[in-house]
């Protein structure tokens, strides 16, 4: 099969253990990002099978409709950037494996990395070493403070054992079926989303984006929280409330929010306020982006392209589409 790579930024694919799945197929991988809907077209005219590495790019309608050829999408999480009715509208087979059975430890690394650098200014202290001076500050101690997570999957319940680890006290919050197994399982929760929010000095936030949970975390949330708390997202940015964090930061509730996600991504505003405040410390999502990671993820991803081009596809998310 054509198989065609988009946005694999830093050429990691092919050097993985995993690549060598894809041999005997044709594949062309790109390097940059591209939106333009035209240049789309002319990168992916001849491909029959698309890998995409997470949402780095939107896969609409209006483009699906001009790439005849296109047979496949593999892709490996959940799927808002790709246009599924267009898929199934062009006999185009998406494939994903929601990976339900294990939790993404670079992603739980990457929200404990983000809260040690938030309680201990270590930005701050970075910057000021370099630039001639010493002490910057004065950090945070995480022993015996309060740890929220704020939606009980997989990787909260990975960072909840690290918060436990750091003699954290953890106090949970979640849909109700997911407060009931967390309980179930020894965990602490909340009396209220109120209680929550007022009683913790790390919210840390792991739940999907889906139409149920998008800005979930309103402003109101926010001016709950200890003007010593960080507030903590490398899950979705629309979880929040549109606006709402940047006003909560600079009105000092919290007192510190640590991000892997935005609004906008790839994030090239160097005004964007959210890199610009003094209170927040920021990464471009890179919290699933190890080499181990990525072996892992793609391993899924080719699996999938083999299992089509042998006729019995896996993971397939619009099994209408076998019929176009």
């Amino acid at each position: 099969m054509k198989v065609t790579i988009l946005d694999d930024w830093h050429d990691t694919l092919r050097h993985l253990p995993c690549f060598a799945k894809l041999g005997g197929h044709d594949v062309k991988i790109w390097n940059d990002h591209v939106e333009d809907e035209d240049k789309l077209v002319r990168r992916l005219s001849e491909t029959e099978a698309l890998v995409l590495i997470r949402e780095r790019s939107r896969i609409q309608g209006s483009l699906l409709d001009r790439l005849p050829k296109l047979r496949l999408i593999s892709q490996r999480s959940v799927y808002p950037h790709v246009d599924v009715p267009g898929c199934t509208r062009n006999g185009v087979l998406l494939c994903s494996n929601m990976h339900s059975d294990t939790p993404s430890y670079a992603a739980a690394e990457l929200t404990w990395a983000l809260v040690l650098a938030a309680a201990r200014q270590l930005p701050a202290q970075v910057a000021s070493l370099k630039a001639g001076g010493w002490i910057s500050g004065v950090g945070h101690t995480l022993r015996g403070k309060v740890l929220g997570i704020y939606g009980w999957g997989r990787i909260g319940e990975v960072v909840a054992g690290y918060g436990r680890a750091f003699g954290m006290e953890v106090l949970v919050w979640a849909r109700d079926a997911s407060r009931d197994r967390a309980k179930s399982q020894g965990w602490a929760v909340a009396q209220s989303k109120e209680a929550f929010f007022a009683s913790c000095d790390v919210v840390s936030l792991h739940m999907r984006l889906v139409p149920a949970t998008r800005g979930i975390v309103t402003g109101a949330d926010l001016a709950l929280m200890k003007p010593s708390a960080i507030l903590v997202n490398t899950s979705r940015a629309p979880l929040i409330e549109p606006g709402a964090l940047v006003a909560a930061l600079k009105a000092g509730r919290p007192g510190m929010a640590a991000l892997d996600v935005f609004e906008t991504e790839p994030l090239r505003d160097i005004a964007d306020p959210l890199i610009n405040l003094p209170n927040v410390v920021a990464t471009p999502h890179i919290g699933y982006v190890t080499q181990e990671e990525f072996d892992l993820q793609f391993s899924d991803v080719f699996d999938q392209i083999n299992a089509f081009a042998a006729g019995s596809p896996i993971n397939v998310i619009n099994p209408e589409a076998l019929n176009r």
